[in-house]
């Protein structure tokens, strides 16, 4: 048998294609579109899913049903000694919790690692990982390594419009009314454990300055005495690739030239919260620095 598989949730943003090049599992995340359940790149593709949003369907996330996750799981073990699991971050979702319950019954065999990611952070976890099993590291030791390191990473997020928060229940209908008034734009933070707002400001520019002064202050301050060209990786995240994606792509390249530079779509169990037009950006400390 091989030693060790590694495996991750569709909110790593891994493709079918992208899984099957690294040699990574990846379990499809559930929607409910409408009261039915659809799950991403079976049968839900994210033009599909970001259409719908905008046409005000009601879409809800969901934690992956149980025995869906253990057929995964026992499908790899065939195959693998062991299996190291890396699903999004326990602060956003019940569904790495639930995974930890059950990876007891499997005698050691699999091993769930809560290292606080999502989306751009979560997908550079799993190539983390896949390095480690190539290092030979055990399932149990590339767990403590993942999440040792949970805590050196940034998401700032903003967004065009305030409806999918007031409709997620995360703004009162007069906040959202008074702040599509005036033009307020959030800027999300999340840092694993939870997502919060970091700040207020008038209009999508100037949530975009604030999100790369943001950037520049994690580097000066958390990543203080790191070489932000060799200690760091920076990613541009948006919701869908248009012109706007790849504005903001080009800024954060042109605002910070020496730091290796990547950019990936938005973890769909986000956007269903925030909606299309989101874009923003992932600092992260480099795995082993």
């Amino acid at each position: 048998m091989k030693k060790i598989a590694v495996c991750t949730d569709s909110n790593s943003g891994f493709s079918p294609e992208e899984a099957k090049a690294a040699g990574v599992y990846v379990l499809p995340m559930p929607f409910y579109i409408n009261n039915e359940l659809y799950f991403q790149d079976i049968d839900l593709t994210i033009d599909d899913f970001y259409q719908r949003l905008s046409d005000n369907e009601d879409i809800k996330t969901s934690m992956p049903l149980t025995g869906d996750l253990l057929a995964f799981w026992d499908k790899i073990l065939e195959e693998y000694e062991e299996l190291v699991y890396i699903p999004m971050s326990s602060g956003l979702s019940s569904s790495c919790a639930a995974a930890e319950s059950f990876a007891p019954e499997y005698g050691g065999r699999v091993h769930v690692v809560d290292n606080r990611r999502i989306s751009a952070s979560l997908k550079q976890s799993v190539f983390d990982a896949l390095d480690l099993a190539q290092q030979g590291k055990t399932g149990e030791e590339i767990k403590a390594e993942l999440e040792a390191a949970a805590s050196d990473g940034m998401i700032y997020i903003t967004m065009d419009s305030l409806h999918y928060l007031k409709k997620g229940g995360r703004l009162t209908p007069a906040v959202a009314a008074i702040g599509t008034l005036l033009n307020i734009k959030p800027v999300l933070l999340i840092d694993g454990a939870k997502l919060d707002v970091y700040k207020k400001v008038r209009g999508k520019a100037a949530a975009k300055d604030v999100m790369i002064q943001a950037v520049k202050d994690t580097i000066a301050t958390k990543f203080k005495g790191l070489s932000p060209e060799k200690d760091l990786l920076l990613y541009g995240v948006y919701s869908q690739y248009n012109e706007e994606a790849k504005e903001w792509n080009a800024r954060l390249q042109q605002e910070f030239p020496g730091i290796p530079f990547a950019h990936e779509p938005l973890s769909l169990s986000i956007a269903c919260h925030i909606g299309p037009g989101a874009v923003a950006v992932v600092v992260l400390k480099r795995f082993g620095r």
